[in-house]
């Protein structure tokens, strides 16, 4: 009687019906329904996917590359319904391979890297209101064609700057990585840094602290079974130590992906690889800089074609699931077209597309974001020859959530590197903000967090790349909170909302408009010290000589003392 109730149980997980644990995840494809009815071409290992919001008006839009002869093209999310967009960037008409949005220079608004197998790479510089310009020949990167497919942008030496680092698939050219010096220009450091200097048929990267110590460590993909991935420790000095045999993770096989995700909620980011049907790998991160596979304990193999692969709470109930798309179409017995593996306490359950009905197109890159902000994560595939699919999460009952997006001040303005850790019930949970990860894929910039039946969070805690931590208390969920570095180191005594300090953040003019009257008001920064700020008018400061950074405005109002912070950028 036992094992007729299993098998009664393991065939409603496979159909989708039921999920492990107490929701029934659900995903439909809306692409068409919602403006992206469109073919990306035919490219051999596909094309790249970007889930960003690349105008930072708060709905992540998409960007999608391109086989030969088409065009880089780039889809605005207008309160849930996509309409392409025109940037002016016709040139971008060859096969291309992740289109990836940076603010390499900390203005505020993103720019654009593609790279390319056939024609070189492009950096193109956000001039303000999505015009952009090419300045890929002044910035002393390699222009010629490197057959590169990812791009991975982290700050490696924690100076405030995104450092970026190419995977090139071939065996001629070497992977890149680029010190970014601030001006527009970037450094070829590969050689002194400790990167192998020997090409490796390389797909992806990602930059992850894996020992916690503060500096961005290094993790490659290596296609082929002559190349073994590379794990490279950050030293903290510009340098780095390939630590790939000693750590446990240097297996050899034809590796697509690299995905990081804490699944077993320890506070140290694990890592999963996509391959060919020999099986995908997780790797658990043991804390103490080695790795152990895990992955048949687990259940996350796939024995298919694997490429694209993502982390993330599909159901909000605070365990982060995982998606992985694959080559083949579902016609050969045995070899699954995608998967989709549920997680419930770190142990994975797969659902066989159960709850993506119809996922069986040859599928390379995905990447997930919130194109509805309903607080559900959705997932969108580039598929080879077909259109792409959308696949919208409407898992019920819906759960609680938070989502967090990070503005920098002393790190990298979008926060790229940071630790968040939020704790609910004195459970803690984990993620890390990256810019190009997975299979030539960008997911939003925007971190989720299932927050399953919980009505407050005891605190959200970031760590971010300076050094600098900031942690908040008694957050309430369903909410999309904006933090800024700095943020709780303020010298607040009381606080109401009868002031209004705006725009925050400001460049040169800081407007204070007021309920009340206000009889002094005083310029700090972080460390209490008071500054000289020229008043233009009774609410109007000029703030331009203060340098980029997080201040507090305390301001005398009758019998109280009002503090507010405000970012200068």
């Amino acid at each position: 009687m036992l094992r007729k109730v299993f098998s009664f149980f393991r065939i409603l997980l496979i159909l989708g019906v039921v999920s492990v644990g107490h929701s029934q995840l659900q995903f439909s494809n809306v692409a068409i329904n919602s403006g992206l009815n469109v073919v990306q071409g035919g490219t051999a290992y596909g094309n790249g996917v970007s889930f960003y919001d690349f105008d930072n008006d708060g709905w992540d839009d998409v960007t999608m590359t391109s086989a030969v002869n088409n065009q880089v093209r780039f889809y605005k999310n207008t309160n849930g319904v996509f309409t392409e967009v025109d940037f002016g960037l016709s040139f971008l008409n060859y096969q291309t391979r992740s289109a990836t949005w940076v603010d390499y220079d900390n203005d505020g608004d993103n720019d654009l890297f593609v790279t390319s197998d056939t024609n070189g790479n492009k950096l193109l510089k956000n001039l303000g209101n999505m015009i952009f310009e090419d300045i890929t020949l002044s910035t002393g990167m390699v222009t010629t064609n490197m057959f590169t497919f990812g791009a991975s942008w982290g700050d490696y030496d924690n100076d405030g700057l995104l450092d970026l680092f190419l995977s090139n698939r071939t065996d001629t050219v070497t992977n890149k990585l680029y010190k970014n010096n601030g001006d527009d220009t970037f450094n070829d450091v590969t050689d002194q840094s400790g990167i192998d200097s020997n090409a490796a048929f390389s797909f992806c990267s990602v930059f992850f602290d894996m020992n916690n110590d503060g500096h961005q460590d290094l993790y490659v993909s290596n296609d082929k079974l002559s190349y073994a991935n590379k794990l490279y420790k950050n030293n903290g000095d510009g340098t780095f130590t390939d630590i790939s045999v000693n750590s446990g993770t240097d297996i050899m096989i034809d590796a697509m992906t690299v995905t990081v995700g804490d699944y077993n909620r320890d506070g140290y980011f694990d890592i999963y690889i996509t391959n060919n049907p020999s099986g995908n790998v997780l790797y658990r991160n043991n804390g103490d800089e080695t790795f152990q596979n895990v992955t048949s304990a687990t259940g996350t193999i796939f024995n298919s074609i694997g490429w694209g692969a993502n982390f993330f709470d599909a159901d909000n109930d605070r365990d982060i699931d995982l998606y992985v798309s694959g080559q083949l179409d579902g016609s050969i017995p045995g070899l699954l077209s995608a998967a989709f593996y549920e997680s419930v306490d770190g142990n994975f359950f797969g659902l066989n597309n159960g709850c993506f009905v119809g996922d069986t197109a040859e599928s390379y890159s995905n990447a997930i974001g919130d194109f509805n902000n309903d607080g559900r994560m959705d997932v969108i595939v580039s598929n080879n020859n077909e259109e792409l699919h959308l696949w919208q999460n409407e898992t019920t009952p819906a759960l609680n959530w938070i989502k967090l997006n990070l503005v920098g001040v002393q790190s990298n303005i979008k926060g790229v590197g940071a630790k968040i850790e939020i704790s609910v019930n004195g459970q803690k949970d984990y993620r890390v903000l990256k810019c190009g990860e997975g299979y030539l894929a960008q997911n939003s910039s925007t971190e989720h967090f299932g927050l399953d039946a919980s009505t407050l969070i005891d605190y959200i805690k970031v760590y971010w790349p300076s050094g600098m931590i900031d942690t908040y208390f008694d957050v309430l969920p369903n909410q999309v909170l904006t933090l800024i570095e700095g943020d709780t180191l303020s010298l607040t005594e009381t606080e109401t909302h009868d002031v209004m300090v705006f725009p925050n953040p400001a460049e040169s003019l800081l407007y204070i408009k007021v309920n009340s009257e206000i009889l002094n008001v005083t310029f700090f920064d972080v460390l209490g010290n008071e500054l000289q700020v020229p008043n233009k008018a009774s609410n109007i400061f000029d703030i331009a000589g203060l340098s980029s950074g997080t201040y507090v405005l305390s301001l005398s109002t009758g019998n109280r003392v009002e503090n507010h912070q405000f970012l200068k950028r």
